[in-house]
């Protein structure tokens, strides 16, 4: 492994590029169980010698901001997650995985963004940000600065493109955990989205014998409109097929029920599709579910804010005295 900085790929001023640093990430990663970002570029600058001048590069606009290079650290990390080299087992805390240790191990020093874009990981991610950015009439990866298209519409393009990369990462993140607290997640979002009612209520039913039902909402306070939610928290590629929801409409008939709510973190056929439909039970997939998350708040949180101001016309035409 190479272990002068001096010969990474850099920027025109001078400051490595942030896919230079992928197999370095990977080296300090490899013989640690974990380590925070900061932990991580502290090793990356001593194994390579960077001098503390490059380190200590601000953005000029941004004094008081972390450095360049420091901050290049988040884009490197955000890519070797998304090609599943790396993962996250706690907030703010990255370990490589199996698929790290072997890209590393079969590419050292040459390991590029291409290599990493041709893991299934990273296919995958890129399949479900193609979609949502569809679904948000993206057209295009990246915002070109020469585009004359208004700087307002720009704003809100990049805001949309950065909450469907959350939005990628939290259903992987979704996927990722107890079964039982996906169930208690449904349910919070259900609630927070108004479906209990004023005075009803929501709860997850028992683990063990919840025959087919794995939430139950009373929207009013004697259970006269009641609604039963499915929850399955599957990986991407287990697809839900007409049988689980033939399972779970037999469970609501079981009831006497006619409200049902089937989620999952995955994604239905055509055949599960139409036989819902058929039974009046509403379906929600992976991307919908997070869109809702992030919709509603639940499981995220605003990180920065942006207040874009226009001239109020009004103001000045009530006060015009003259």
């Amino acid at each position: 492994m190479n272990k002068d900085w001096k010969k990474l790929k850099q920027s025109k001023d001078g400051i490595p590029t942030y896919d230079s640093l992928y197999p370095y990430i990977l080296l300090v990663l490899k013989d640690e169980s974990e380590r925070t970002n900061k932990q991580i570029s502290k090793a990356v600058f001593e194994y390579l010698d960077i001098p503390s001048e490059i380190i200590g590069i601000k953005y000029p606009k941004y004094p008081d901001a972390e450095g360049v290079l420091e901050n290049r650290f988040s884009f490197a990390l955000s890519d070797l997650y998304k090609a599943g080299a790396i993962i996250r087992p706690r907030r703010a805390t990255y370990t490589i995985t199996e698929s790290g240790i072997d890209l590393l191990s079969k590419n050292k020093d040459t390991l590029t963004k291409d290599i990493l874009k041709r893991t299934p990981e990273y296919k995958k991610y890129e399949a479900e940000m193609k979609v949502r950015n569809e679904n948000d009439n993206i057209l295009a990866d990246e915002v070109n600065d020469e585009d004359p298209i208004d700087e307002r519409i720009r704003i809100v393009e990049f805001a949309k493109k950065v909450n469907n990369e959350v939005a990628t990462e939290l259903l992987d993140k979704i996927r990722n955990i107890n079964p039982y607290f996906f169930e208690k997640l449904v349910i919070d979002l259900l609630d927070t989205m108004g479906y209990v009612g004023p005075n009803g209520n929501a709860m997850v039913t028992s683990k063990s014998n919840d025959g087919g039902i794995d939430g139950i909402i009373n929207q009013d306070p004697l259970g006269t409109n009641t609604v039963y939610v499915q929850a399955k928290r599957y990986k991407e590629d287990n697809i839900i097929q007409r049988p689980d929801i033939q399972g779970f409409y037999g469970a609501l008939a079981g009831i006497n029920a006619d409200r049902g709510v089937f989620i999952t973190t995955s994604r239905f056929s055509k055949s599960a599709t139409e036989y819902a439909m058929r039974q009046g039970i509403v379906l929600v997939d992976g991307i919908q579910l997070t869109d809702m998350m992030l919709k509603y708040k639940v499981g995220v949180q605003t990180h920065k804010k942006i207040e874009l101001l226009k001239i109020d016309e009004d103001y000045f035409e009530e006060n015009n005295l003259y």
